[in-house]
């Protein structure tokens, strides 16, 4: 290097070349469990005095939950549910991504600090939550499976279809006097069944569950034996959970005209158990022919929310798929009815049906009287187990 007139003049060899890192060099990696971490390496730190950005013009906003939760003795955690509808109504993105925001909630108070347009929104959650009805709202639910979908011709004429997120599901809503027509259309057909049919109280907002699953055990593989030299496998059996799942979450609106629903069903079958040959080594060039089970299923979900007027009715189609119910083993050596008749209910070998889900809105808790009846049942079937006012489901 030499200087010419104040300015450093550099070898044209200086440029482009670094010093070989020598051989058994390993990376530098950041870590805070390092104590010879890179020390330009940004460091966690506490900030004394912190204040909350305000960029966007957020606002701490605290709501009072006690007029809803108090009404919610045997509820565990029911502030979640506000925290859940909030989220549904505004996504979550706008509460981990800028502007800085906060949602929390306890038992007694929730806290918010966001925007002002985003309070409005919490806000109007919020109303539907304290000042909307403390009393169980009872929703009358169906189950049913159809063999055709050629229902559809008799009936389009009664209902309007509405938009539906889920890959093939369908959604309608009619008049409640158009629904009775559609039952009594559905009642004439003979591959026409009832599963289920419920009338399943519903706190404001609150989450439910219900579900029908039954074990199918299968022979999944032969192990080799390590306790003993004889016999030198042991089959190893696993078990299947087929069945239906469903959750159920209602929001009336302050006037009682509407109402939106979250609904999240779940379905899987085992449709057959393929038998498989496979050959055991069993030592000196010799090998024992044995079967495993492979199963094959056929699930669906179905996972929407939709809001409609209370003095309607919701039906979801799901389209041709797995059916959650089936024929009815009546022989000698058929399996003898669960408590909860699922072995009834669950066919034994898949089947193909265009499943249908029936919502209907009937009111208040303190206003029910009898259920409504079940459609009969096709020919040479058994009926479901049908619940009363209250569903035996798991809560």
């Amino acid at each position: 290097m030499m200087a010419i007139n104040g300015i450093l003049l550099f070898p044209w060899f200086a440029f482009g070349q670094t010093d070989p890192a020598p051989p058994d060099r390993q990376p530098v990696i950041p870590s805070l469990e390092s104590p010879s971490r890179n020390a330009s390496a940004a460091e966690p730190r506490a900030i004394g005095n912190f204040q909350l950005p305000q960029n966007a013009g957020q606002q701490w906003v605290e709501y009072d939950l006690r007029p809803y939760t108090n009404t919610l003795k045997n509820v565990e955690r029911p502030q979640q549910a506000i925290i859940d509808w909030i989220i549904r109504e505004t996504g979550t993105d706008v509460w981990f991504n800028e502007p800085v925001g906060i949602l929390t909630a306890d038992k007694t108070t929730l806290r918010v600090y966001h925007t002002a347009s985003m309070q409005k929104r919490v806000a109007q959650i919020y109303e539907r939550f304290v000042n909307g009805v403390s009393e169980p709202q009872v929703f009358g639910l169906r189950m049913l499976t159809v063999s055709n979908p050629q229902w559809r011709s008799r009936a389009v004429g009664l209902m309007r279809s509405v938009p539906s997120q889920s890959a093939g599901v369908q959604a309608w809503l009619m008049p409640k006097e158009n629904g009775a027509i559609f039952l009594s259309q559905l009642r004439e057909r003979g591959d026409a069944r009832e599963l289920q049919a419920a009338e399943i109280p519903l706190f404001n907002g609150q989450l439910q569950h219900l579900e029908q699953l039954r074990s199918r055990n299968y022979l999944k593989e032969y192990a080799r034996n390590t306790a003993s030299p004889f016999p030198p496998y042991t089959p190893a059996s696993d078990t299947i959970q087929e069945g239906f799942r469903l959750q159920i979450s209602s929001l009336m609106n302050l006037d009682g005209k509407s109402a939106d629903l979250m609904l999240k069903c779940e379905i899987d079958q085992v449709e057959r158990l393929n038998p498989v040959s496979i050959d055991l080594p069993m030592g000196a060039n010799q090998t024992q022919a044995v079967q495993i089970e492979v199963p094959q299923l056929v699930s669906w979900r179905l996972q929407e929310r939709f809001q409609w007027p209370t003095n309607q009715v919701l039906l979801l189609s799901c389209g041709v798929v797995a059916a959650p119910g089936g024929p009815v083993d009546n022989s000698l050596f058929g399996n003898p009815p669960s408590l909860l008749g699922l072995n009834r209910i669950l066919p034994t070998a898949g089947q193909r049906t265009d499943a249908l889900l029936w919502i209907e809105y009937k009111g208040p808790m303190s206003s029910q009287l009898t259920p409504s009846g079940p459609i009969a049942p096709a020919s040479g079937t058994a009926s479901a187990p049908t619940t009363g006012t209250i569903s035996r489901g798991r809560y």
